[in-house]
């Protein structure tokens, strides 16, 4: 329901994790493997030598300095740039505002209800529920309109559909109080905490 890119997420932590893990097995295999470490020892030097080289070939006039210096800053000012954009994108469409109405009674406004009245609401009814083995409760924001996201783990042996309409029945007492439909998905998983539990029944 909003619109965080969990495509690039992925493809970011994948690349993010193949670097570390070659970065981690170089380090291994140069501490444990000396034919590696002799490699390295041949083949770093150049690297550097070359490196250097440039860096010494960009001075500017009369200095010491090189231009290349400010490529890097720039470089890194562009990467930050990046990562604060990427950074904001995480989580968009979370939104704190349930229903919103003009009111034109005596004292003429708008009335506004947060979407913390719902979450609240709807944790409080769903807390100590024996045959759930977690939940969450969420407000967002879609095509300008807002909308509620139910999460539920239920334990081994609970029926969904039963589940669901019990979970219908709160939200329809939430909107008779509230006054207004609201939009609602209702996300019935499951997981570790699912499979390893089982619902305790009342008798």
């Amino acid at each position: 329901m909003n619109s965080t890119p969990s495509l690039l997420n992925r493809i970011l932590l994948t690349v993010l994790g193949l670097m570390l893990l070659a970065a981690g097995i170089l380090l291994v295999l140069l501490a444990t493997v000396p034919p590696v470490g002799a490699w390295w020892h041949s083949w770093s030097p150049g690297i550097w030598d070359g490196i250097n080289q440039a860096f010494n070939a960009t001075r500017f006039p009369g200095r010491t300095e090189s231009w290349l210096w400010i490529v890097v800053a720039l470089v890194l000012l562009l990467l930050i740039g990046l990562m604060v954009a990427w950074i904001a994108q995480q989580g968009k469409g979370r939104s704190n505002l349930l229903a919103a109405e003009y009111d034109p009674g005596d004292v003429p406004g708008d009335v506004r209800i947060g979407g913390g009245v719902a979450e609240q609401a709807l944790k409080h009814a769903l807390a100590g529920r024996p045959d759930l083995a977690g939940s969450m409760v969420a407000t967002y924001d879609v095509k300008g309109s807002p909308a509620l996201k139910v999460r539920l783990l239920p334990r081994q042996g609970v029926a969904p559909h039963l589940l669901a309409a019990e979970i219908a029945g709160l939200l329809a007492a939430l909107e008779a109080v509230v006054g207004k439909e609201t939009p609602v998905l209702i996300h019935i998983g499951a997981g570790a905490r699912t499979r390893f539990g089982r619902a305790e029944r009342v008798r």
